[in-house]
């Protein structure tokens, strides 16, 4: 009997234990979606805005680089998304590029997301970490050729002024330079849940979904005031660059 009662122990914790691991290979999924917008409303390629220096732009071309994603548990702890495969250029003219499909992301509640504008400087120029990533970047022109370096953004279009009144071109290229250049930023956003009510859960086998918006007006107004007037081609500026890279860590929210 005794016997007996230790094999039935023995299978209930090997049963116990394959549950346990049919969990940890049964992880979630997170659908990432980045929506680019002008204040609150849906930004398209050709359209004219005007920001706070009364200048009135068309933005044309618009990509950038997000990177590195960690997300934040409810009790505090991460998840890392695996560094290699956390490189992506976001392309508002390639609506597949816009979202960003996560697997293996351990089921539970969370509360935040983070992730890099940009490439780390770690991995700058270029190390290991990103040379799967360098045939995309130098695909979608977010790669300098004359520089082994990224570009973080790259906005484009054309703008009128006051002093400019026939449309002429700009163009916003910001990324890292060497170690006295780092334009590289952190970026934490809030996870909404679908109901104010709850946690944001990732369930097992289960697709969840967040929606990014991308403020882009604040390229121009944010913490700082950026007029395209006074410099219509900003590339390795280490005045206006570190200026547009600030505005952009506060440009990210998600959608509720």
């Amino acid at each position: 009997m005794k016997k007996t009662f230790l094999i039935l122990l023995a299978t209930i914790a090997i049963t116990a234990c394959k549950e346990d691991e049919t969990q940890v290979q049964n992880p979630g999924t997170l659908n990432l979606t980045f929506e680019n917008v002008i204040d609150d409303t849906t930004l398209n390629l050709g359209d004219s805005y005007i920001n706070s220096s009364s200048e009135t732009y068309t933005i044309n071309e618009l990509k950038y680089i997000i990177s590195n994603i960690t997300l934040t548990r409810k009790d505090g702890t991460l998840e890392i998304y695996p560094q290699d495969e956390s490189y992506f250029v976001v392309n508002e003219a390639d609506a597949n590029s816009k979202s960003i499909q996560l697997n293996g992301i351990e089921a539970g509640d969370y509360t935040a997301i983070t992730f890099g504008f940009g490439v780390d400087p770690t991995k700058y120029p270029i190390e290991s970490g990103t040379l799967n990533f360098v045939p995309t970047a130098e695909e979608t022109g977010m790669l300098w050729t004359w520089s082994a370096g990224f570009k973080f953004i790259l906005l484009e279009g054309d703008y009128t002024s006051q002093t400019v009144t026939e449309s002429s071109p700009y163009l916003i290229h910001v990324g890292s330079h060497g170690a006295n250049l780092d334009n590289y930023r952190d970026i934490t956003v809030a996870l909404e849940a679908a109901s104010s009510n709850t946690d944001f859960t990732i369930a097992e086998g289960v697709n969840a979904s967040q929606t990014i918006l991308f403020d882009v007006s604040k390229v121009f107004d944010g913490a700082n005031t950026i007029s395209i007037d006074n410099k219509p081609d900003i590339q390795v500026d280490p005045v206006n660059a570190p200026l547009i890279a600030t505005n952009i860590s506060t440009a990210f929210a998600a959608q509720q």
